[in-house]
């Protein structure tokens, strides 16, 4: 099975992790100091500006942040959520980061519906840094043709930042994953779709922007309008190609929406009528 961008999945064993690498970032320190220099006649009087234009620089420079969220039981969605990391990271100026929501299963419970020991790799998200994202992605399984206990229940810890709104006005989507074709490929990602409106987040949905891979019949394939999507089966299917690229793509289009809204982004705490 040479499909699935070397996540192989087994109830007995973990999952692989893929390894990619985030693109270093540019070093523009020499033009920011180029253009913020002074005539030396004037040196000694706008020392004090020049050092604070200067002092700027890096956070001139520093790449939004898109925060990929996920739970992840079997490993499929923890696959699409790393695929997803390479299609934000391709976007100039932007950086996806990878982030477990806790678990809320006992050991014994999880040991018994074979589910593979979690690697150590990958934190844990805590609510607070919800606000630290330009972006967010959101991944979960289904239960029922909604999202999973897991990722609900550290919605319901978001109720702080909700009372603040201070996710208001960042963009967000969800990608998912189901057990069979009628499991919630659709479904999953649109009963999520109240956590976002109640935190008056920006809801992004990749729409068939996918191109000719939206429309295929030839092949088994998750994803939807929605968001990126997988089959898991009873557990130990591996993902398709299509369906790895199709999570790229919703990072790489999540990363150009996080840009263009950027620059009229609403900052918490300020009147939208200001």
């Amino acid at each position: 099975m040479g499909k699935g961008g070397g996540c192989i999945f087994s109830k007995k064993r973990s999952t692989l992790e893929a390894s990619d690498q985030d693109p270093p970032n540019p070093d523009r320190d020499a033009s920011v100091h180029s253009q913020n220099q002074t005539p030396p006649a004037a040196t000694t009087t706008t020392s004090a500006t020049a050092t604070t234009v200067e002092n700027s620089s890096p956070q001139e420079a520093k790449k939004l942040k898109v925060l990929i969220v996920f739970y992840s039981m079997y490993g499929h969605v923890e696959c699409l959520a790393k695929r997803m990391k390479k299609g934000v990271d391709s976007i100039d100026g932007v950086e996806g980061f990878l982030y477990r929501v806790p678990e809320t299963l006992p050991r014994d419970v999880l040991e018994q519906m074979r589910v593979p020991q979690k690697e150590d790799e990958l934190p844990v998200i805590q609510v607070d840094q919800l606000v630290e994202a330009d972006g967010l992605l959101f991944g979960f399984p289904t239960r029922f043709g909604s999202m999973a206990s897991q990722m609900k229940a550290f919605f319901d810890c978001t109720g702080q930042l909700w009372e603040q709104q201070r996710l208001a006005g960042v963009p967000a989507g969800f990608f998912v994953s189901t057990g069979t074709q009628g499991g919630g490929q659709e479904t999953t990602a649109w009963t999520a779709i109240t956590q976002l409106a109640h935190h008056g987040m920006l809801y992004v949905p990749i729409g068939y922007t996918f191109g000719a891979g939206m429309f295929k019949m030839d092949s088994i394939r998750g994803g939807s309008p929605y968001g990126a999507g997988v089959y898991s089966g009873d557990g130990t299917r591996v993902l398709s190609e299509t369906e790895l690229a199709l999570a790229e793509h919703q990072g790489k289009y999540m990363a150009a929406m996080v840009k263009r809204f950027a620059p009229h982004s609403f900052v918490p705490g300020h009147s939208l009528n200001n």
